[in-house]
């Protein structure tokens, strides 16, 4: 009894690591052809599962609220089209796109000062509120930054009843036009704007001395902690870092800034799926649960383009394209079950018990998965067609963005859908 106790107060020990989640952005003309590419992988506890939602833009009555993970806040006259990658127990999101062609994505970050158990809004819920409110990258910011000024951010990350398991937590926030990388520590935060090369952000602090928007307090709250002589120059991840953090953070700045051609779909991709560089999570703990990638082309007429995995490991995934249109067929075999007002998540004490997340498409996965790991012979002819089919999809997409006629909404609003089917199918 003693040998399983001292192992589970291990583990949660080690959960208390923040994952080692990757997202990346490049511009032009790193990336190719006037497109900025955006991809993040999502690292989470190993057996979560993650769903691809979508949400039409609505209009709400005055004065009503919107119920988040943990706590109700102000709702907003309007909120835009959005499709998110999230864990399924919780409201808000991993990483997302809206239908103006912003896209974010969460990292949870361990910071000089612990984060807030308390019951707040999580990271993963700003990314939502931020998409759902702002029509740029800069507006998407300013979301985040208003709501954690006024609600402040915490609570559990994870779905266990066991340990509360709190970050701080860093985005990324990109547009046709520019990024920004925030990074938040409790309500304080520094913001970095990015109009080119290629950014990578992990789950440690990376802003250092430019820093292009700040919360106005920051560096008297930094001083007032001892933290910050005032005399030297502000360094933002040497005074926030824990003093244990070694910043050498990312392993995935290295793969992108290494790739000397142009940055396209395809390597976004492959650099998501890399393993033996650590970008691809396959651990004890942790597993990628998800992943994304996003081409948003400068040039206005031509729609931007996410592409999705909903399953674990991307290496044994198919990223599978989303257009937002007005009339976006929803992918149900692609959503958790849900559980309504029984959802262990939303009755307190938390988390009693855990539900089957599993929706149809990670179901499927999963047998594939089981082949690959298994039968080499079998695995690589499986893994051999899932990489074709995927192959059709980016280059259907290819002539989307290349053809010089105007996008046909009924052409793609049930695309997702499509490929999402094929797989299911495919797997059978």
């Amino acid at each position: 009894m003693f040998h399983l106790r001292a192992v589970s107060i291990l583990s949660l020990c080690r959960m208390a690591v923040a994952p080692p989640s990757y997202c990346f952005v490049a511009f032009p003309p790193r990336a190719k052809d006037g497109l900025v590419v955006f991809g993040k992988n999502s690292a989470r506890p190993r057996d979560e599962v993650q769903e691809v939602v979508y949400f039409s833009a609505a209009d709400h009555e005055p004065e009503s609220k919107v119920e988040c993970t943990y706590i109700s806040i102000d709702q907003v006259p309007r909120t835009h089209a959005i499709v998110l990658s999230r864990p399924a127990w919780l409201w808000g999101a991993e990483m997302g796109a809206n239908e103006h062609g912003v896209c974010i994505a969460n990292e949870a970050i361990n910071a000089r000062e612990p984060a807030a158990e308390t019951e707040a809004l999580l990271g993963m819920d700003l990314v939502r509120l931020g998409l759902e409110r702002g029509t740029t990258a800069k507006e998407a910011l300013d979301v985040i930054v208003a709501l954690l000024e006024e609600h402040g951010q915490g609570g559990n990350y994870y779905e266990d009843a066991h340990a509360c398991h709190s970050f701080q937590s860093a985005y990324l926030i990109v547009d046709r036009e520019e990024a920004w990388v925030l990074e938040t520590v409790g309500k304080y935060w520094a913001a970095e704007q990015i109009t080119e090369g290629v950014k990578c952000i992990c789950n440690q602090l990376s802003l250092t001395t430019k820093i292009d928007a700040q919360h106005p307090e920051l560096r008297s709250y930094a001083q007032s902690q001892g933290w910050w002589t005032g005399e030297d120059e502000f360094n933002f991840s040497e005074v926030f870092s824990p003093a244990d953090d070694h910043l050498d953070c990312c392993a995935g700045k290295d793969s992108l800034e290494k790739k000397e051609e142009s940055i396209t779909v395809q390597t976004m991709i492959d650099i998501l799926r890399d393993k033996a560089g650590g970008v691809c999570i396959d651990s004890e703990s942790f597993l990628t649960t998800a992943s994304v990638v996003s081409v948003l082309p400068q040039n206005r007429s031509s729609p931007c383009i996410h592409y999705f995995t909903g399953t674990p490991d991307p290496s044994r995934s198919i990223f599978k394209p989303f257009i937002f249109v007005d009339d976006v067929k929803l992918v149900p075999k692609a959503q958790s079950p849900c559980f309504g007002d029984d959802d262990p998540a939303k009755k307190e004490p938390r988390f009693q018990e855990k539900p089957d997340r599993r929706h149809e498409l990670y179901k499927a996965h999963q047998w594939a998965r089981a082949v690959i790991e298994s039968d080499q012979e079998q695995g690589r002819k499986l893994r051999k067609t899932m990489l074709e089919l995927e192959k059709q999809g980016l280059e259907a997409m290819e002539e989307i963005l290349t053809s010089s006629d105007p996008l046909d909404p009924t052409e793609v609003g049930d695309l997702f859908y499509d490929c999402v089917d094929t797989e299911i199918k495919f797997f059978k």
